[in-house]
């Protein structure tokens, strides 16, 4: 077949990617044409995308992919999920979107549960509760501005925002819409008498679609820079492109990680898991592509990492990850520990202080050394990944036999031989950049070039991954830190 090129916009909450796909027919290839920095700002007090300067920088990365490539066949976006933008009939935002980690959701979900118990909110939606989840985000929006959503047009999360701007739709896809705490997993439709009865209007709810769905040419503004490709709606929640992706041999006995600024650690069903039970333990069913359920629980993730390098370049003190990954080898094992899911480390100040604060309230001694916070961190995500596995198999009764870690921490040795040693049981670290190429391999389903999830998984299992085998000599140490993880984080 004639060599198909599809362009793959992935932004996540710290960087944005370009990424050019290459279809033979056989084998996907990607080539980085473009990377920026997600930088939010803050104005009044409050977390902002910055919107504009993202769609500047998906430009430029379009046209270079465009430039390398001579022609695209389609373009699709896809980001982290929760967020919104507020359009009016032309497209034009109301405001810019805000960040989810601004604060002014910090109260919103105990007044929402006040209002509307937890257990109807989640029969419908099965969504696990989060400060920051659109429907408290909604109501907060409310509150700080009365009317202002009733004037919006249309509710665009923020993939479909840039799909409006490229092609004009005004649709959201099912991966994304399935993120907000609004919407019903079981029915299969915005959860309208949940907002209604919040006093949030609906007419805004736009029409969702599924992933791998043409939203139409590009506009004419832009076919100068990016020629007529095809818009299409791939599994818009960066999520789920990641588990699109996985490079899955057994259909029914793996878990993965999707890792990066989050880690979204979970399985795949067929259909959602709600019941009290899973209420309790607050895990999530998200859409996933061909009508899959992504069943996970979020776990904080590299961003503890990441804020405490942004910390140490603030204090004059530059470290990337190899750096830290070599002097990881040189820390005591388990000398410290937190539960990185602990709510102060949402969006602190100073990540390393407010790490160290933890420690001393639960007896540990401060750290000093930025590779003993990095082990910290490492080992602390590896017992809590570890935890949630645990969980999961009691909720559905699977027995998992390897774990498939996608995305930015599939590069971290030292994180996925751990994980291997702690579950004992193999872990598949690859591909690195799953999002884009799960956004891609929908992008081909959009042009018919695959039909079904198993033609979109046979593609995927041609991705370099690298396996990591459990040190059995190592599994018993992990057993017993898992113990002092339970007794520090509570949990049974």
């Amino acid at each position: 077949m004639t060599t198909r090129n599809v362009a793959a916009v992935d932004l996540g909450a710290e960087s944005g990617r370009i990424i050019l796909g290459r279809f033979n027919g056989k084998k996907l290839l990607l080539e980085e044409v473009h990377r920026f920095a997600n930088r939010p700002v803050t104005i009044h007090g409050h977390r902002f995308w910055n919107i504009p300067g993202l769609w500047d920088e998906t430009l430029i990365g379009l046209r270079k992919a465009r430039q390398r490539a001579g022609s695209l066949d389609s373009i699709g976006v896809d980001t982290w999920g929760v967020d919104y933008g507020l359009v009016d009939r032309n497209g034009f935002l109301l405001g810019l979107p805000f960040q989810y980690r601004d604060q002014r959701t910090s109260t919103i979900m105990e007044q929402v549960c006040a209002l509307i118990p937890r257990e109807r909110i989640y029969a419908h939606t099965g969504i696990q509760f989060l400060p920051f989840n659109t429907l408290f985000q909604l109501t907060a929006h409310e509150y700080q501005q009365p009317g202002a959503l009733a004037q919006a047009h249309r509710l665009l999360m923020i993939p479909d925002l840039f799909h409006n701007w490229l092609s004009g739709s005004m649709v959201s896809e099912r991966t994304n819409a399935s993120t907000t705490q609004c919407w019903d997993a079981v029915a299969g439709v915005w959860d309208v008498d949940l907002l209604t009865q919040l006093g949030l209007p609906t007419s805004m709810l736009p029409l969702v679609v599924e992933p791998g769905t043409p939203l139409g040419p590009v506009l004419a503004e832009w076919q100068d820079d990016l020629g007529s490709a095809l818009v299409i709606a791939p599994a818009t929640h960066d999520t789920g492109s990641a588990i699109a992706a996985a490079p899955v041999s057994s259909p029914d006995s793996w878990g993965y990680i999707s890792s990066g600024t989050w880690s979204l650690v979970g399985v795949e069903l067929p259909q959602p898991l709600i019941s009290p039970g899973v209420l309790a333990a607050n895990y999530t069913n998200e859409g996933g592509v061909f009508g899959t359920t992504r069943f996970l629980k979020n776990v904080m993730g590299l961003w503890l990492l990441q804020e405490c390098q942004r910390q140490w370049a603030r204090d004059g003190h530059t470290l990337d990850y190899e750096t830290l990954s070599t002097d990881v080898a040189g820390v005591p094992a388990f000398a410290a520990l937190v539960d990185p899911d602990d709510p102060r480390f949402l969006a602190p100040m100073n990540m390393p202080a407010t790490m160290n604060a933890y420690l001393q309230e639960h007896g540990q001694e401060p750290l000093q050394a930025p590779a003993a916070f990095a082990r910290c961190i490492l080992e602390s995500l590896v017992l809590r990944y570890c935890e949630v596995f645990r969980q999961m198999g009691i909720l559905t009764g699977k027995d998992i036999k390897g774990v498939h870690v996608l995305g930015g921490g599939a590069r971290n040795a030292w994180l996925n031989q751990w994980l291997a040693n702690a579950l004992g049981i193999p872990v598949i670290a690859g591909p690195h950049e799953a999002t884009a190429y799960g956004n891609a391999l929908m992008q081909l389903v959009g042009l018919g070039d695959l039909q079904s999830l198993a033609e979109v998984r046979t593609v995927a299992q041609r991705t370099a991954t690298r396996l990591f085998e459990p040190q059995a000599a190592q599994h018993e140490a992990w057993q017993e830190a898992a113990g002092q993880f339970r007794a520090l984080t509570g949990t049974h």
